[in-house]
């Protein structure tokens, strides 16, 4: 087995071993210190798979369905936060997990489900460009009186996510076969991104996840809610989608990129606490994905 299906194939085991170490191994938080270049490098990577000639071949009405979905997801997450009671900080960190990008391996699980990947890509591109604006508008709005940086939200998602995914899209297009030539190597750099960052915000928030467990509870709880809320709201807008454009509405609004949440939230300045809702839906999406793509595949 090569490295790389040594990490894509087993990222859940990953996940939760990283969760472990920062739970146990606090002072690995000092990863966090590096949040902006890991989430650029994961965005990156992740996006040089990404083509133009992917976008041409989707039905318009159920891309626009879609993102009409996706823009819901983080009232609902508010939603939930609230239901649940949270404090501030904890509502802005769903609030931020329902407003991000789908998961950046959404097509590659959509694929694996027999669904419409090019509509699954061309939602994660769009999502991506458009998220410098419609976070930090969603999270001064839902922000349940927390204090947010508005600014630094608007600089990391530009820094670290649009510009990366535009660079990385542009350059598939100019030389398509010289970055076609590494595609194996990707996802694999962009997972292990994925599992830097989340060992580094449990770290960065160990003392409260030992101290509170009735806490953590109540955000996993939440996690799990949200997702499958996520999945509902993906085959409510898909419903009359052919099966393989359903299925990749399922996935995308479904599956929130927890990674780019957790970093995006450490970076821009807001409290840590703020990312532990992006390591428990981690965890949770992680599972539930990996179940509906084998159910929807067979």
């Amino acid at each position: 087995m090569r490295l790389t299906d040594f990490v894509e194939d087993y990222l859940l085991l990953w996940i939760v071993l990283s969760v472990a170490l920062g739970i146990t191994v606090p002072r690995i938080a000092v990863v966090t210190r590096a949040s902006t270049l890991v989430l650029a490098v994961m965005i990156g990577s992740i996006s040089l798979t990404l083509s133009v000639e992917q976008f041409r071949r989707i039905d318009r009405r159920t891309l626009g369905l879609v993102l009409l979905g996706h823009a819901t997801m983080p009232f609902l997450a508010a939603g939930v936060a609230r239901g649940l009671g949270l404090a501030p900080a904890l509502t802005v960190g769903f609030v931020v997990l329902g407003a991000v990008t789908p998961e950046l391996v959404t097509p590659v699980m959509t694929e694996l489900a027999d669904g419409d990947t090019a509509l699954a890509t061309t939602v994660l591109v769009l999502v991506g460009v458009g998220s410098v604006g419609f976070v930090p508008a969603v999270v001064t709005v839902l922000g349940a009186g927390a204090d947010v940086p508005v600014f630094p939200l608007v600089e990391q998602l530009l820094v670290a996510v649009v510009v990366p995914m535009l660079v990385a899209v542009g350059l598939r297009s100019w030389r398509p076969a010289h970055v076609g030539r590494y595609d194996d190597y990707y996802p694999a750099v962009s997972a292990a991104m994925v599992i830097l960052v989340i060992g580094g915000v449990t770290a960065a928030n160990a003392g409260v996840i030992r101290s509170n467990v009735s806490l953590l509870a109540a955000v996993v709880v939440g996690a799990i809610v949200l997702n499958g809320v996520g999945y509902g709201v993906g085959s409510i807008v898909g419903s009359r989608a052919p099966r393989r454009a359903r299925i990749a509405s399922i996935l995308s609004v479904g599956m929130r990129d927890f990674a780019v949440a957790a970093a995006l939230i450490v970076a821009a300045g807001l409290p840590t606490v703020a990312s532990l809702p992006a390591v428990a839906f981690g965890v949770v999406e992680m599972v539930s994905s990996a179940a509906l793509a084998a159910w929807f595949a067979r």
